[in-house]
Formats: structure tokens, sequence, C-alpha cells
């Protein structure tokens, strides 16, 4: 039996591998475009599954598509949307800038097994078409663009928002399990007045929270759907109620709210709200840098480093220094963040690059759209789950260094002036000496005075220490 089979197209004859359910245009787009070797997500496929099964039921109830063909096209987009047929997906992401070659890859895949579908039920010889039927009123220049935008709200609200709330609520807990335990706040990464541990972990709470309100903010305008708009926005060939009827039925399979794009050819010419989704997703990554590095500071030494707080023991730090441990959970989510700050230049860019009536960097955009998207929904929950929730805050260090932190004469500020604190601090320092040691002797303050002045936890509160 021959490996191959021969199909035809508009430019003649290909051979195509035999037992795949793509046919001539995947085939060639596999030979123009030997680039990366990386394909599109499982989430993208799926998302242009549901287009293609949408748009099938709306044609239906338009009374322009068959019962039956209709019905075996939606059969087979189901078994693409569970993932049955994820290896006839071969295309490159560097390919036509439209998406095209992918557009078709869908479209013959799923005329193929719906094909197969009507044999199945006995109905020889009729065959669904790749274009006239599973593309019936569509063009790869609002299909492409649909697909990115449903398979990005869908993998935030699905993965991302419950990942990053999970970060959220460990930070949180985090803090209130040592919420007694003041130390020594840092500006310019020098000391600085104390903080609790609870408010510290509290300011990254609040980043994440923020970081799933920018992202929820962001998710209606990638809501609204391209589909309908066509080949240049104006609907040539689509009934004027399709587009609202597809954006019906992805919310229903999806339980996601999505709707008809207000003005086609702003949803087509452009990929504004991907490159907008884009900048809040950077905004999160920038939010993580901030956090994990902090954390690699609080946790570095474990002797010569501050030794705040002490990391899950992972795995060996080093293949030739025996016993050294890693904060490699906080590695991993800084890598995760540079790739996303760089997605998101490469997401901007191609976002320049939307001439007149279509953007020309579809497949880019989506990819790595979506990476974004699943490495920081990854990130953050592996960070909770690993990190975070294991860390043991070192009590004793932390008391040691506060006692030591010649920056807590500021509370005296009010009761001895700024220029004796100031003397005070720097001969604390200078002698390697507590810094109420030093103040008994520079002023004329009790012991029980300066015990009532100088208590960290009470500099924590803010306002004025008496």
């Amino acid at each position: 039996m021959s490996e191959f089979r021969i199909e035809k197209d508009s430019m003649g004859e290909i051979k195509v591998p035999a037992n795949a359910l793509y046919s001539a245009q995947t085939q060639r787009a596999v030979e123009n475009f030997p680039i990366s070797g990386i394909t599109f997500s499982t989430e993208f496929i799926q998302a242009v599954a549901y287009i293609k099964k949408a748009c099938a039921e709306a044609n239906a109830e338009l009374g322009l598509l068959e019962a039956d063909v209709v019905e075996v096209i939606a059969a087979a987009c189901d078994e693409v949307i569970s993932g049955k047929h994820d290896g006839q997906f071969p295309l490159d992401i560097f390919q036509t800038g439209s998406g095209t070659s992918t557009n078709m890859n869908a479209n013959e895949v799923i005329a193929t097994r719906a094909t197969q579908l009507l044999a199945e039920k006995g109905v020889a010889g009729k065959k669904v078409h790749p274009n006239d039927h599973v593309n019936f009123g569509q063009s790869s220049n609002d299909v492409i663009p649909t697909a990115i935008r449903v398979a990005a709200v869908m993998a935030a609200n699905n993965n991302l928002i419950p990942s990053l709330k999970v970060l959220h609520d460990a930070f949180l807990a985090k803090g209130k399990e040592y919420a007694h335990v003041v130390k020594t706040g840092r500006t310019h990464l020098m000391d600085a007045m104390p903080v609790t541990i609870e408010q510290e972990f509290s300011g990254y709470a609040r980043q994440l929270a923020l970081g799933i309100e920018r992202v929820k903010t962001a998710l209606p305008r990638l809501s609204e759907l391209p589909q309908g708009g066509t080949a240049v926005g104006t609907g040539i060939n689509t009934h004027p109620d399709f587009g609202r009827l597809v954006a019906e039925r992805i919310s229903a399979y999806t339980g996601l709210s999505f709707r008809e794009a207000e003005n086609h050819f702003e949803a087509q010419g452009t990929v504004d709200a991907p490159v907008d989704f884009s900048g809040q997703l950077k905004t999160v990554a920038v939010s993580l840098l901030k956090i994990s590095n902090d954390l690699r500071w609080m946790n570095s030494g474990p002797n010569s480093g501050l030794g705040e707080i002490q990391l899950a023991p992972l795995q060996p730090g080093s293949s030739i220094m025996p016993g050294k441990v890693n904060p490699v959970i906080e590695e991993s989510t800084n890598m995760i963040c540079a790739q996303v700050i760089g997605n998101d230049a490469t997401i901007s860019i191609s976002g320049i690059n939307g001439n007149f009536e279509l953007n020309v960097m579809l497949p880019v955009v989506a990819h790595n759209l979506l990476e974004s998207i699943r490495l920081l929904a990854n990130g953050a929950a592996n960070l909770a789950k690993m990190s975070v929730s294991k860390i043991v805050v070192r009590e004793a260090v932390i008391q040691q260094m506060v006692s030591k932190n010649p920056i807590l004469v500021t509370a005296l500020n009010p009761i001895i002036g700024y220029d004796l604190a100031a003397k005070i601090a720097k001969r604390a320092f200078a002698e390697d000496r507590a810094l109420k040691d030093v103040a008994l002797e520079m002023t004329d303050l009790s012991e029980e005075e300066l015990d009532k002045a100088l208590d960290p936890i009470k500099m924590t509160a803010g306002g004025f220490t008496e």
C-alpha cells in the first residue's frame, strides 16, 4: 500500500500522506514553511473548531446548508475539539500572515472526517467540501482573528485568572501565618523602617489582585468577534445575521460571553484588542518578576545573604558544590516573565503591521498571546504550590537584624530631633551595636522610654510613636 495519495487543488496535483485527513492545500503549506517546527497550540485549534461548528449551525438555521451536512460537520468539529485529531494540524506558525493555510487545514480535516461520518451513516457518494461547506460564509480573514480572540478569552478565564487567584491567596495565607514577625524594610536595597511579613506579602497579593482586574477589564474588548466580516469586513457572501448567530453559539459552547464585532473593519484590519490584552499580560509579568526577585533576595545566603526566609529545598543546586540549594522556582518564574515581555514586543510589532483591511501577522500573534497566557497561568500556580506555600520565615535571623537596624532611630525624631538621631544611628552602625544601647548613652531617655519609642511592631502601624 502506498504511503501517499494524490490530491488536487487549483494549482494541480500533489502527494499527501495516505493516512492524513488533510488535503492538498495543507500539504503545500507543509512543504512551503519548514521554518520552526512550532505548530499552533491545542487551544487555538480547538477555537477554530468551535468557530467551524458555530458557522455550520448558523448557516443551517439560515437555511443555507443541508441538515445532514451540518450534522456531520458539527460531529467532526466535536472530535477536533476533544483533541482526537491533534496530529492532523502540522503547520508551522511562520506561514502566510492571514493564517489561510491553517484555516484550510481545518477545513480539509473537518470535511474529510465529515465525509467519512456520512459514509458511516450509509450516505454513500456524498462529499462534504472544505470550501463550499465547512468554510461557507467565511474567510480566513475573519476566522483566524476570531480564533485568536476565542482561544485567548477561554484560556484567560479557565486557566490564567484561577492561577493568579491561587497565588494571591497563597501570599495572604502565608502573611497571616507570620503576621507577628517584624522585619527590616528596605528602600534602595538599604535598611529602612520596619514592616511586618504580613504587610510585605499583602503588597504582593494586591499586585496580583490588580493583575486579575487588568486581565478582566481587557476581556470585553477581546470578546468582540470579527466573524461575519469575511474577506475585507463588508460581509460579502455572508448572511447579515451570520456574525451574530455565530457569536451566540460560541458563547453557548464555551459558557463565556462573546458578541459580534461592532465594526468589522476595525476587528479585521487591526489586532488592537490582542495588543491591548498582551499589554495587561506584560504588566502581570512585571509584577511577578518583582515578587519573585524579592523572594530570591529574602532567601539569599543563607549565611552570607539576607537569609530572612527559607524557600523549600527542592533539588541540588550545583554539580560541584555539595549542599548548595538554589531558588529554582523563582528562577523559572523570572524566565517565564522575560518570555512574556518578549512576546508582548512581538505582538506589538505585529499590530503595527496591520495594513488597510487585514493584519498579516496573525499566526505569530496567536502563538505568542496564547503562550503568554499559558506560561503565566502555569508559572503562577507553580510559584504558589512549590514556593510560597512552603516558605519558612527565619524569625531569629530577622529579630537579630531588626535590633541592629540603625534606621529605627527615625522613631526618635519627634522626641530628640533629626540631628541627634542621625548621630546615634551613625555611631550604632560604626560600632555594630544595638541602637537602644547607644541611645541610652547619648540621650536622657530612660530604658523604659526607649523600649516604648523603639518598639518595631508599633512602627509598622504608622503615625507617631510615644
